[in-house]
C-alpha cells in the first residue's frame, strides 16, 4: 500500500504578484479628469441654487403632460374649424359682405336694438316691482307676485307673443273708467296694439318675470347684520336701503341681469312671429327673395347677434368691476392687462427652462 505523496510548491514555482501602487494608463487617467470636469460644470448651477436661502430659490413649476395634450387637441379643433369656415365655398363670404351693411339689414338691427331697449327697462322696472311685492309683508302682494312669476316662467315666450297678437279677437275695445261699471275713455284694441308695442309689451311681461327674482336674489344675499347694523343707527328706512342695501345687492344682481339682457337680445329674433320685422326678420323676408343666399343672410344674422352681446358683456365686465370696490383688496383686472400679466409669466417659465436645461 502506497501513502500519498505531498507537493510543496517552492517560491520560485509561484508567479510574481502585482504591485500594489500599479497606476492607470496616461490616457485613461485624462478621460476621468475631463469627465469630472464636465459633471462639475453642469451641476454648478444646482449646488449653488441650493447654497442660496429658500426664499431665494427659483421654482421650477410641475409638469403637466395632461393639460399640454388637451390644449393641443383643442387647438387642432380650433384650427380646423377656421379652415372650414375659410375655405368652404358654401358660406359664399362675398354676398356675407354684400348683404352685411345693407339698409334692409340695418333697418332691422335697429328695430332689434329699439324693442331690446324699451324690453330691458319696462322689464327691470316690472321685476323691480314684483321683486318688492314678494318681499313685502301683504300676504296679497306675495301671492300676486308669486303667481305672476310662475305663470310667466311656466308659458314659452312664443305663446306669450301669440296670444298678444291675436288679443283683438278676446278684446275689441280697451276702456278706462269705473271697475265693473262704466268707462269714461274708449280704445280700439286693433289701432292701439300695433307690432311694436305687441312685441315690447310681450318681451316685457316676461322680462319682469325673470327680473324679479333676479333683484329679490340679490337683496336677500345681503347680510342680515347690515339690516340690523343700520336699524340700531336709527337710519331711516330709504336711506338704508339705498346706501347700504342697494350698492352690496348689486353685485349679485348686475351679473345676472346682464345674463338675462343677453337672452332679451336673442329673444328679440321671436319678434318676427308678430310681423315685427326685426335683424332676423329681414334676414328671413331676404332668404325667402333670394333662397341662395340664405346662408350668407344667416350668417350675417349670426355674426351681428355675436357684436350686440360682445358690447353688453363688456359692459358688463366693467360694471361688475366698478361695484367689486369694498368688496375685494384689489378690484379684478382688465383683458389688457391680464394679457400683460400672462405674457410676463410665459417669459419666466421660458427663462426658468432654459436655466435648468443651460
Amino acid at each position: 500500500m502506497t501513502e500519498p505523496s505531498l507537493s510543496v510548491s517552492t517560491p520560485a514555482d509561484r508567479p510574481p504578484a502585482a504591485p500594489a501602487d500599479r497606476r492607470p494608463e496616461p490616457q485613461a487617467e485624462a478621460d476621468r479628469i475631463e469627465a469630472e470636469r464636465i459633471e462639475a460644470e453642469r451641476t454648478e448651477p444646482q449646488r449653488t441654487e441650493a447654497r442660496r436661502p429658500l426664499s431665494a430659490q427659483r421654482v421650477i413649476p410641475l409638469r403637466h403632460p395632461g393639460r399640454w395634450i388637451v390644449t393641443v387637441v383643442v387647438l387642432v379643433l380650433v384650427a380646423q374649424f377656421i379652415h372650414g369656415l375659410v375655405s368652404n365655398p358654401f358660406y359664399e363670404w362675398s354676398r356675407f359682405q354684400y348683404w352685411f351693411l345693407r339698409p334692409v339689414i340695418m333697418n332691422g338691427l335697429v328695430i332689434t336694438l329699439e324693442v331690446t331697449a324699451l324690453s330691458a327697462v319696462l322689464g327691470l322696472v316690472g321685476g323691480v316691482l314684483l321683486a318688492f311685492a314678494r318681499l313685502s309683508r301683504s300676504p296679497i302682494l306675495r301671492a300676486v307676485s308669486w303667481t305672476y312669476v310662475w305663470l310667466f316662467r311656466s308659458v314659452p315666450l312664443i305663446v306669450v307673443l301669440l296670444i298678444l297678437y291675436n288679443a283683438s279677437a278676446l278684446y275689441k275695445t280697451l276702456s278706462l273708467g269705473v271697475p265693473f261699471g262704466p268707462g269714461f275713455v274708449h280704445f280700439n284694441e286693433s289701432s292701439l296694439a300695433t307690432d311694436m308695442v305687441v312685441a315690447t309689451l310681450g318681451l316685457s311681461l316676461n322680462e319682469a318675470a325673470y327680473a324679479s327674482e333676479v333683484v329679490r336674489a340679490g337683496v336677500l344675499s345681503v347680510d342680515q347684520g347690515q339690516h340690523e347694523a343700520a336699524a340700531s343707527l336709527g337710519l331711516p328706512k330709504g336711506y338704508q336701503f339705498t346706501r347700504i342695501v342697494l350698492p352690496q345687492a348689486l353685485r349679485a344682481i348686475v351679473p345676472a341681469y346682464v345674463n338675462q339682457l343677453i337672452g332679451l337680445i336673442k329673444g328679440t329674433s321671436l319678434v318676427f312671429y308678430v310681423s315685427l320685422l326685426d335683424l332676423f326678420g329681414e334676414v328671413q323676408n331676404m332668404g325667402s327673395t333670394y333662397p341662395s343666399d340664405i346662408v350668407p343672410l344667416l350668417m350675417v344674422a349670426t355674426v351681428w347677434y355675436v357684436i350686440l352681446t360682445s358690447v353688453v358683456s363688456i359692459a358688463q365686465f366693467y360694471v361688475e368691476r366698478y361695484y367689486s370696490r369694498g368688496a375685494l383688496r384689489t378690484v379684478p383686472p382688465t383683458p389688457l392687462q391680464k394679457l400683460r400679466a400672462a405674457v410676463r409669466g410665459l417669459r419666466g417659465r421660458l427663462d426658468v427652462i432654459k436655466a435648468v436645461n443651460g
